[in-house]
């Protein structure tokens, strides 16, 4: 299921032009264009869920896929040891601002708490 009117649909379908770090059948991972850090990876699932809100139980297996997505990027790109982070915003009061859940993946550098 996608979105027509969704941006990361349509970097799901090849529609849109995205820097590609990994795809499988069920997530997609893509740099973000206005990073956070000195790595700042976008994952998705391929199907179209608009918010945290939105998740079923029916979704749990897909989004775990997200986490595991996640700590492989972070092996690859070499910070997996030294720490990283990763966040999902739900609602525009909390920063989100493409409704297509997703993952943010942040790492390279040293991170504060709380966040913001």
């Amino acid at each position: 299921m996608s979105n027509d009117d969704c941006l990361f649909c349509k970097i799901a379908s090849g529609e849109i032009p995205a820097d590609k770090i990994l795809e499988s059948d069920d997530v997609i991972a893509f740099r973000d264009i206005n990073p956070q850090a000195p790595t700042h990876v976008l994952i998705i699932p391929r199907r179209h869920i608009a918010t945290i809100n939105d998740i079923e139980d029916a979704d749990a297996a897909d989004l775990g896929k997200l986490y595991i997505a996640a700590k492989e990027i972070a092996a690859k790109e070499g910070f997996a040891e030294q720490g990283y982070r990763v966040t999902m915003n739900c609602n525009a009061a909390a920063g989100q601002t493409v409704f297509h859940v997703h993952l943010h993946l942040l790492g390279g550098r040293d991170f504060t708490w709380p966040p913001g």
